[in-house]
């Protein structure tokens, strides 16, 4: 993935990004960092409408109440693609993809995405046949949405 640029700024000692998605200034941590990047290249590289994206959208799983870091949806207002974001350093393995398929349960999107910004997976679920299609590359939103 491409180092994008991000404004920066201190506030009160505070390093904050601005997310253009909530369009303010965010704690800049390490897990954020990656966020930011990965709403770059959705917005940048696979065409993802700001408009039909969410972030830290929050929602019930098995009662307990759990914030996704990205949700893109269709134009109609379904939700598309789940993105769960690590900070980097952070391995992608079986922790992450369960956590981001049981935030599935609620939202039912084809589409998973995790990346820790230097590893990044997507997979396609095809619920119909039952089947988790991992993709070589990453959807453009024109293929998918």
């Amino acid at each position: 993935m491409v180092d994008y640029a991000q404004n920066i700024k201190l506030f009160g000692g505070e390093r904050k990004v601005f997310d253009p998605i909530r369009k303010r200034y965010v704690a800049l941590t390490p897990e954020e960092r990656v966020r930011q990047q990965f709403i770059r290249f959705l917005l940048d590289e696979r065409g993802f409408p700001a408009g039909l994206m969410m972030v830290e959208h929050a929602l019930k799983v098995n009662g307990m109440s759990r914030r996704c870091d990205i949700v893109a949806c269709t134009r109609a207002g379904t939700p598309l693609l789940l993105v769960e974001c690590k900070a980097p350093g952070v391995r992608i393995g079986d922790e992450a993809f369960a956590q981001a398929a049981r935030y599935n349960i609620s939202l039912c999107v084809p589409y998973l995405a995790i990346t820790n910004g230097s590893a990044s997976y997507c997979c396609r679920i095809c619920f119909d046949a039952g089947s988790i299609e991992f993709l070589k590359d990453f959807p453009a939103y024109a293929d998918i949405g």
